[in-house]
């Protein structure tokens, strides 16, 4: 059977493969769902099977963003704890997070998803780690929700057995018991998990954090990630105070700690990573470990300014990630690529510490490499997925900016004008094309209410 093909064209294209190829004005040919050429100039001719057309005149044309830490349920509880740091911040909210069900967590992945995929990102992840007692499949509510939204999407399924008993943070009856917690995340991966290339679901392990979880729930976590070959993600070395509390009870930091427990690898990304030593550093580079930077939720709880550019320098694998929506109220990774610039400029680098350029390579080929897909996403190259965005820079927004990759990054924030996953359209002129988004809006408000009641009764 014949491909079909689109075709865009008389755009600026920012590819960022390997040499970080741009063009003034190119053309890009997709057939079915993968990128079949990119060049300078205008398209071939002769095409077979073309169905689309797309004038990209006064826009920029990129890899889609992509998300590599997310907290999808947070949607209904935005606005909350805002002058709190991250342990008080917690202790404020887990009672609320507590009381969530199936039809809450349904409903804020889908306000999550929507908000992220109508500002550029094709390739979502969700770090879900709350499963109270009789609160029905909320792993397979949020994968449902990926799946209608249209994007790429990694459930990282998380899990707590630290409760307040025994020294944690979360309420008891939100936690599960050690062999709960590995039994359910088996049951998820061999349910949900796809290896295939064009993969829209895939599951990482993901213990939540060292203050939450038991030492035997991360060494049998990683265990079970690496018998069923699946990716690893915690949190990690976000605030001095987790410091502290690794250090009391394990006698080590934390990246000792993590190593302890087989959680240094290749085939582990950790989120935050904001107190980082160069002997952290250097271990992370040494196990090509990843993270996911985090700067509005970072600069949100004043958790402080991760080391991004030694660790780029380090050759660490770095992404972007928005982080949950009660820490990053935006919910937009577009923002994130210009606040990953600006913070880290207020770090000891000032004005070296990160170009534009490095910026949208965080939040895109970075993204891919820290979820393990650099070889499908990331990049606009011929042989790689199909998932692209088409950024409007001819507005007043942006008329004056002669770089459209300056433009994008330090500029206002673009509309969409299209967007792609695999060839198919999610979003098109600053809309999406596959949810209604006054209907997730009006659910989202919903739930939102519900959720407080519940927690206002106790």
């Amino acid at each position: 059977m014949a491909a079909s093909r689109i075709v865009i064209e008389n755009c600026a294209i920012a590819t960022v493969d390997a040499n970080d190829t741009e063009y003034a004005s190119g053309y890009v040919v997709v057939a079915d769902n993968l990128i079949e050429s990119v060049g300078a100039g205008s398209a071939p001719t002769g095409l077979a099977g073309v169905v689309r057309r797309v004038d990209g005149t006064g826009h920029l044309l990129t890899p889609g963003l992509v998300n590599t830490h997310h907290h999808f349920y947070q949607w209904i509880t935005r606005g909350l704890a805002t002058d709190h740091n991250l342990f008080n911040w917690l202790v404020a909210l887990y009672p609320t997070w507590a009381r969530i069900d199936e039809s809450m967590a349904r409903a804020a992945a889908q306000g999550s998803l929507a908000m992220m995929a109508r500002g550029g990102v094709t390739t979502a992840m969700d770090h879900h780690y709350v499963y109270p007692r009789g609160s029905g499949d909320l792993s397979g509510a949020i994968i449902g929700a990926a799946s209608e939204t249209g994007v790429r999407f990694t459930l990282a399924r998380g899990s707590m057995d630290r409760g307040e008993s025994d020294g944690g943070l979360p309420p008891d009856f939100a936690v599960e018991s050690l062999d709960d917690a590995l039994a359910a995340t088996e049951a998820t991966v061999d349910r949900y998990h796809d290896d295939s290339f064009d993969a829209m679901t895939q599951i990482a392990v993901a213990p939540c954090s060292p203050f939450s979880v038991s030492t035997e729930l991360m060494r049998q976590g990683a265990e079970l990630a690496r018998r069923k070959g699946v990716r690893l993600h915690t949190h990690g070395s976000e605030t001095v105070e987790e410091e502290q509390f690794c250090k009391e009870l394990f006698g080590m930091g934390p990246t000792d700690y993590f190593e302890s427990t087989g959680w240094l690898g290749s085939d582990v990304w950790m989120a935050h990573c904001v107190h980082m030593n160069d002997s952290d550093i250097a271990a992370f580079a040494r196990t090509g470990t990843g993270v996911a930077h985090c700067p509005s939720s970072n600069a949100r709880l004043g958790a402080g300014i991760a080391r991004v550019p030694d660790m780029l320098k380090a050759g660490v694998p770095v992404g972007l990630g928005v982080d949950g929506t009660a820490s990053n109220e935006s919910g937009e990774l577009h923002t994130e690529l210009r606040n990953a610039l600006l913070v880290n400029r207020l770090g000891a680098h000032r004005e070296a510490a990160l170009t534009a350029r490095q910026a949208l390579r965080l939040g895109t080929h970075g993204g891919a490499q820290v979820l393990g897909r650099a070889g499908q996403i990331g990049s606009i190259e011929a042989g790689k997925l199909a998932d692209l965005v088409l950024w409007k820079l001819d507005t007043l927004a942006h008329s004056s900016i002669a770089d459209p990759v300056v433009a994008l990054i330090l500029g206002a924030a673009a509309p969409v004008t299209l967007s792609l996953v695999g060839g198919r359209t999610v979003v098109e002129d600053n809309h999406l094309t596959t949810v209604d988004e006054d209907a997730v809006a009006r659910s989202t408000r919903t739930e939102a209410r519900r959720l407080a009641r519940i927690t206002a009764a106790g």
